[in-house]
């Protein structure tokens, strides 16, 4: 689990294909390896990966198939810069919200523009995500913990304030360019849990829309039309 609030950008030093997987060396002198154990994880821009070795400044890990196939870990290569997180502790700070290091999706930068001394950037998400994402609600980008601030459609904005823009790798990043991104956890569980509580009835498989009816019967009966 970690928190979304980036501790240190790495470079990928090493990049070993295996047979559609791949092995993954990025050097991090900033990251505190010191503390990090074979086993542990560590968030690769947003993306949970576990340590398979390491030493002060630099760590290995394996992507596998389906990871590089379901994130842009895939289009990385030598050179690239990372944001990184390592998993939290029971005495971490909760500075951003859950994120778990399980991408939903791969979206795209669709827009960014000047807006104070701030950035309002707007991107645009994979086909079914966006029932997910709500204004005022977390999302996490390339790892990184961030509050919508409007919603249309499949596309959401933001504000990046210039330490975000300074602190991880989200400044390099230009329009079109992809981008991973995981929606707000407790999003899924309140779908999941409503979706059970109404499938005795009427809910049909799949169909996980949320209507007056069914918030009644999973013990929302103050609501009124």
């Amino acid at each position: 689990m970690f928190t979304g609030i980036i501790e240190a950008t790495g470079q990928i030093s090493e990049w070993t294909p295996r047979d559609g997987a791949c092995s993954v060396a990025i050097t991090a002198p900033n990251l505190g390896l010191e503390r990090v154990r074979c086993g542990d994880s560590i968030a690769v821009d947003g993306v949970c990966l576990t340590v398979t070795e390491r030493t002060e400044t630099q760590f290995r890990a394996d992507i596998s198939d389906e990871t590089l196939r379901c994130t842009t870990l895939a289009t990385l290569r030598q050179g690239a810069q990372v944001n990184l997180e390592r998993a939290v502790t029971p005495s971490t700070p909760l500075g951003g919200h859950l994120v778990t290091g399980h991408v939903d999706g791969v979206g795209e930068v669709s827009a960014r523009q000047p807006a104070g001394g701030s950035e309002r950037w707007r991107f645009r998400l994979p086909e079914g995500l966006e029932r997910y994402v709500a204004v005022k609600g977390s999302i996490a980008i390339a790892g990184v913990s961030l509050t919508v601030n409007t919603v249309v459609g499949r596309e959401f904005e933001i504000n990046l304030i210039p330490h975000t823009l300074g602190a991880t790798n989200l400044g390099q990043r230009r329009v079109g360019d992809p981008v991973n991104i995981e929606v707000d956890l407790v999003a899924r569980y309140v779908e999941r849990l409503l979706f059970v509580a109404a499938s005795d009835s009427d809910a049909v498989a799949g169909d996980s829309g949320l209507t007056l009816e069914r918030l009644q019967r999973a013990g929302f009966g103050g609501l009124s039309k």
